[in-house]
């Protein structure tokens, strides 16, 4: 009897921390697939997935993305369990490419799923219980074939699909029989770009490439209120201010009116770019949004997940709050679902030691919140460790562990369901006496964005990551970070903010402001109505920012904040901007 009574409470201690989380921090930590595509692998070996869908089906949410040969699902919107499944049929093809930008919907208790494709002989699949991967094809040729597609049912049981990928090309909408799924009448234009009034629809990193034209995908609809939402990915997949657009219209297929500013958007910080992305509802009807995230260092098509709390104000404009979108956030079904814990960053550019370094991959890589940069040790061996001094004791609540892909194995190609990663986090007040934070060293799931929310808060200096175990290649850590308060002061508010407006180009500005001491960064909020700014910009270091993101025939409102590791300033004033 004493020996149970044990073995129960070793259970339940084991088990605390999973079953009391209630954050969890982007990017969306599931066990991403490796670039199946050959030529877009010679870089290296790389994970990457893009164009995500998520639908609450029965109470649980499924998520789908390109080339993962699977899907996973989960109950709380944390936990993924993933389930391998290749939907591409022999007549298909696609030994590499597995299911690009699958489009998912719902027809009664039925779920449908989708590839993109330019041919007719792609197969329609349904399922009434996808959690045990029950499929079979309902149509086995769907003869209305394109890229980037999505479905929506009406509430009167009308279907609807949206497709596009093309930067010459609109988004095109239409009816379908959802018994037959053949057409009704012709597919109609629902929207074709705008970079010549909207700055934020230009290509390129700053928004002023001219070598191509922007392009427009990632079609989702969504109903609220007696309007139609679709929204659309834009300008291009690699670049930071990827993101997701939305008309509004009456009827499912229009006419539509754009909102100005992009839906979800999010220029800086350590996740960047939030396009090709899909909305939906939590079980208790509160509205999330989940999209791409750009990396985008192996090659250009290397990208991961984020997801946002998304909803719509009392005017019907839908918005998508991005601002700490990569710092701890409450879960659904928490008291504050999609709110900032207000915990806060406390190792940015902190000072950091290592076991070893290969090559140019520093140390420092590792807490500069750029995903795109990391630290690597010379081995993926055991042992292998990096150290990171908070400079003060600070209460910790929780930390996340980002891998990055360096001399990954070369016969990692596709979906690998066998690896796992292995590791201890120790912590200290004086860099001599450690304890354990937490203790992955018998873990066997993949974990290439780990989030650990602790029980507890802790009180700690430094924080040490020790390797167990890699999957793959060498030990290299994109970003270590560590959240919670540092016990001092708050940021200083921001004086002298000024935003100048170009004459010449409408769609662009000059911000420039005094620098806070006491501050890492700013968060400048900005939008078309002074109560609805919307939209954020992080930006690290510098007191100056280019932006090239407007509506040239709308007046802009725009206020900024200081960030450091113990809070949040107070914002200016909104300022005017004509």
């Amino acid at each position: 009897m004493r020996q149970l009574f044990f073995t129960m409470l070793l259970l339940l201690v084991i088990q605390a921390p999973f079953a009391q989380q209630r954050t969890y921090c982007n990017p969306v930590n599931i066990d991403y697939g490796y670039t199946p595509i050959p030529n877009f692998s010679e870089w290296g070996r790389h994970r990457a997935t893009a164009d995500p869908v998520i639908v609450n089906y029965k109470g649980d949410y499924f998520l789908f993305s390109t080339n993962q040969w699977g899907y996973w699902w989960s109950s709380d919107m944390l936990n993924w369990k993933f389930i391998s499944k290749k939907f591409l049929r022999p007549w298909n093809g696609g030994v590499y490419d597995e299911l690009c930008a699958p489009a998912v919907g719902i027809i009664g208790d039925t779920m449908l799923v989708f590839g993109s494709t330019y041919t007719s002989t792609f197969t329609i699949w349904m399922s009434t219980n996808p959690k045990a991967n029950e499929w079979k094809p309902l149509i086995d040729s769907f003869s209305l074939g394109g890229w980037d597609p999505s479905f929506f049912t009406d509430d009167d049981g009308r279907l609807y699909m949206y497709n596009g990928s093309s930067n010459k090309f609109p988004m095109y909408g239409i009816e379908l029989n959802r018994k037959t799924m053949s057409p009704i009448g012709y597919r109609k234009e629902m929207y074709l770009l705008e970079p010549w009034r909207y700055g934020w629809q230009r290509f390129g990193e700053d928004m002023d490439n001219t070598f191509l034209d922007p392009f427009i995908e990632g079609s989702h609809m969504t109903k609220h209120d007696g309007k139609y939402y679709l929204q659309y990915g834009a300008p291009g997949t690699e670049f930071s201010g990827y993101a997701d657009g939305v008309i509004v219209g009456e009827h499912p297929l229009g006419p539509f009116a754009p909102q100005s500013d992009p839906l979800s958007f999010k220029l800086g910080g350590f996740v960047r770019g939030a396009g090709h992305g899909a909305t939906f509802e939590d079980n208790d009807k509160k509205f999330w949004h989940v999209s791409t995230v750009v990396l985008s260092v192996k090659n250009n098509f290397e990208r991961r997940l984020g997801i946002w709390p998304t909803g719509f104000d009392k005017d019907g404009v839908m918005w998508c709050n991005t601002a700490f979108g990569d710092y701890p956030t409450y879960l659904p079904g928490t008291a504050n679902a999609g709110g900032f814990t207000g915990w806060m960053l406390l190792n940015y550019k902190t000072p950091v030691q290592v076991s070893s370094t290969l090559g140019g991959y520093h140390a420092n890589n590792a807490v500069d919140e750029v995903m795109k940069t990391y630290w690597s040790a010379a081995t993926g061996n055991k042992g292998e460790w990096i150290q990171a001094d908070l400079e003060n004791i600070s209460t910790v609540n929780a930390i996340q562990i980002n891998y990055a892909d360096q001399d990954v194995d070369d016969d990692r190609l596709g979906k690998r369901t066998d690896q796992f990663h292995q590791y201890k986090v120790y912590y200290s007040a004086d860099g001599k006496k450690w304890s354990v934070l937490t203790d992955k060293s018998n873990n066997k799931t993949d974990v290439p964005h780990d989030y650990i929310e602790l029980n507890q808060p802790v009180k700690a200096r430094y924080i040490k990551l020790e390797n167990i175990h890699m999957p793959t290649g060498k030990f290299a850590i994109s970003g270590l970070r560590v959240f919670g308060n540092g016990g001092g002061a708050k940021p200083d508010k921001v004086k002298q903010f000024i935003v100048l407006r170009t004459e010449k180009d409408k769609r662009s500005a000059y911000m420039k402001w005094s620098p806070v001491n006491n501050a890492y960064a700013y968060n400048i909020y900005y939008g078309t109505d002074p109560e609805k700014l919307y939209n954020c910009i992080m930006v690290h270091d510098v007191n100056e920012y280019w932006f090239k993101g407007m509506d040239s025939q709308k007046t802009y409102y725009y206020t900024i904040e200081a960030i450091n590791e113990n809070g949040i300033s107070e914002k200016l004033p909104v300022m005017k901007v004509e």
